[in-house]
């Protein structure tokens, strides 16, 4: 097993809400090179590794074998519930159906609440398991912000019901977040969106900064074209080789 982490001792980042949270996470995404099995086995590595945060989604198709990791843990006294902050998001076929998408995710995560729930994709086009990446369905709509502001209503909902705690955005631009932000009676905890030191979404991140959104940081260890793993020493070669920017500090980063 790796090196035990104390949690104590990561980094945190302030949400708007004053809590503290690590400021990084596991992601569980996995399903196109591996299988549910292998993430859920990972999940149960790394909690016993110190990870405390974890990022997971209904379209990644391994929430029931993660809440069945959740459950050992829980049950083994290894964390309680408080101990983990667990995201998971609404797939975009379900932005009619979120309190019904919400409760499955609880209940396949085994985890009686969620700590952040991100709207997946701001608009609702779907595309089946497994498809191959370069589909296109030939039903999508694009963005409509009547449409974006009755799911997130729904994820408002479930706020004050006490399903879930924060709400998180995700897969946004600015001009998107400028048509809806003043929409809002609950505002968004966080942002996901991908940034790391080869692809750094500068605007965006100050944009999201200056309006108090917590920057939540998708950050691929595998390389896209050839699904090779990179390593962080890897990346820091790239990153020197490419003449990076500094990645911005209080930052979530979420790794996959």
């Amino acid at each position: 097993m790796a090196e035990f982490i104390d949690p104590a001792i990561v980094p945190k980042v302030t949400l708007p809400s004053g809590e503290e949270v690590p400021c990084m996470g596991m992601g569980t995404f996995g399903s196109d090179r591996v299988s549910a099995e292998d993430v859920s086995a990972a999940v149960a590595g790394a909690i016993r590794s110190g990870y405390r945060m974890f990022d997971c989604a209904a379209c990644y198709g391994n929430e029931h074998q993660i809440g069945e990791v959740f459950k050992t843990a829980f049950d083994e006294g290894v964390v309680e519930r408080k101990d983990l902050f667990i995201m998971t998001k609404v797939w975009n076929d379900m932005h009619r159906k979120v309190e019904e998408a919400c409760t499955k995710s609880i209940q396949d995560l085994q985890c009686d609440y969620v700590d952040l729930y991100f709207i997946h994709w701001p608009f609702p086009n779907y595309h089946a398991p497994f498809c191959d990446v370069d589909s296109r369905n030939p039903d999508s709509r694009p963005f409509s912000v009547e449409e974006f502001m009755d799911t997130y209503r729904q994820c408002e909902e479930l706020v004050e019901k006490g399903k879930i705690r924060y709400i998180g955005i995700s897969n946004m631009t600015i001009p998107k977040l400028e048509a809806v932000l003043p929409l809002m009676k609950i505002k968004p905890a966080a942002c996901e969106l991908e940034l790391h030191p080869c692809f750094q979404q500068q605007e965006q991140y100050d944009y999201l900064v200056a309006h108090n959104i917590q920057p939540v940081a998708i950050c691929h260890l595998v390389h896209r074209e050839d699904r090779k793993e990179i390593s962080v020493r890897k990346m820091l070669r790239i990153c020197r080789h490419r003449k990076c920017r500094k990645l911005p500090k209080h930052t979530v980063f979420i790794l996959h």
